[in-house]
């Protein structure tokens, strides 16, 4: 009788929850909306690349050397170059913001190079964004060398190098930013559907005052949680599905592991963001402050202590303490393992667990801290 019973309110409370989930826009829109506008924005929009960089030219001699080393510029993937005729003119172009790098050719530039050998240009750097600064030393560097090399095999002469570097780059052999962005982005996609919408559950209920009704009815606790979690689930798993789809086939990005590992390990991060949320809902008992707890909690940290966007080996130590506390650390590395490297177990098996043993604790506070009494 009582397994007749329990068959007969989860299913009624499933239903509950389900056409709440339906009649409200907003957890829709959370679900596969928003996710969709964040992937599309990140794979868009956002870029980690240098790509097209203004660099101005200062060529206070044009020439033969001159003009072959513009067209090296010119020929390259990663500069816009403009050429200027003075030093002045260069420099007004970089303090507006018109060029990121400004390179200078002195007037003595082809006479030193066909007489010492020895023609210093210079290179002057916006430092503001020390990443970027960076990022254009390294492919001007790259331009000149090669450069170089080409003027020196014109010339008949062997180019004589001690070492010689012959790069390999595994799993992201285009280096693509996206590549490595979109598939951290899915860990902050679950975490919106999965901790701030059933942060709102329970306070929804409190504020409404139809938590109290459900309380005095013969359902349990379990059956609580269950009628709340399973429909969320679904939801979570749904937009998960979406995201995916979108990754590999929209933008591209490859996805060299298990699928069914994928949905395994999403199946654990979405039950621990689903635990954090209830946690969070159930001692809050208000929609506002739920919300804005499950953003600095959940979501804030998913976004930039997750290695989604920011190495995490750079940070300071107590950060990287504190990151062990974030269970989007751990599903980002799966993540990101599964779409770029495959299935290594190495990175899978710790982080499952440790995003099991988050679930497990999260869920189980929530069921101790729910409680069939009002007070």
């Amino acid at each position: 009788m009582m397994s007749i019973r329990t068959n007969r309110r989860l299913p009624g409370l499933l239903r509950k929850e389900s056409l709440q989930i339906l009649r409200d826009p907003s957890s829709i829109a959370i679900a596969f909306v928003l996710p969709a506008v964040l992937l599309l924005l990140f794979g868009y929009g956002v870029s980690l690349d240098s790509r097209l960089v203004p660099v101005g030219l200062v060529i206070e001699q044009p020439g033969a050397e001159t003009a072959s080393f513009l067209g090296a510029f010119e020929h390259s993937v990663y500069f816009a170059p403009r050429v200027y005729a003075t030093r002045q003119a260069g420099r007004a172009a970089l303090d507006a913001h018109a060029v990121n790098g400004l390179l200078v050719l002195s007037a003595d530039f082809a006479w030193r190079l066909k007489g010492e050998g020895e023609a210093p240009i210079q290179l002057i750097v916006n430092g503001v964004d020390a990443n970027s600064a960076r990022l254009l030393e390294g492919y001007v560097q790259g331009v000149w060398a090669n450069w170089l090399q080409g003027q020196l095999a014109a010339q008949g002469t062997a180019f004589t190098n001690p070492v010689t570097a012959e790069p390999r780059v595994w799993f992201n052999p285009e280096l693509q930013s996206r590549n490595y962005l979109v598939p951290g982005l899915l860990v902050v996609n679950m975490t919106l559907v999965g901790a701030l919408l059933t942060a709102l559950v329970f306070a929804r209920e409190w504020e409404r005052g139809t938590l109290e009704a459900l309380l005095v009815t013969p359902v349990t606790i379990g059956e609580i949680l269950m009628g709340k979690i399973l429909p969320y689930f679904v939801l979570g798993m749904g937009g998960m599905l979406m995201s995916v789809l979108m990754a590999v086939f929209l933008f591209g990005v490859p996805l060299r592991g298990s699928v069914w590992v994928l949905a395994l390990c999403s199946t654990l991060f979405l039950l621990t963001a689903l635990g954090m949320g209830l946690l969070i809902s159930i001692v809050t008992r208000n929609q506002f402050v739920a919300g804005m707890v499950a953003i600095v909690a959940t979501f804030l940290p998913a976004f930039l202590l997750s290695g989604f966007l920011f190495d995490l080996g750079s940070m300071p130590a107590v950060i990287r303490f504190i990151t062990h506390l974030v269970a989007a650390r751990y599903f980002v590395a799966i993540v990101q393992s599964l779409f770029l490297a495959g299935d290594v177990w190495a990175v899978i098996l710790p982080n499952a667990a440790a995003l099991a043993l988050m679930a497990v604790f999260f869920l189980g506070l929530s069921r101790r801290l729910l409680s069939k009494r009002l007070e």
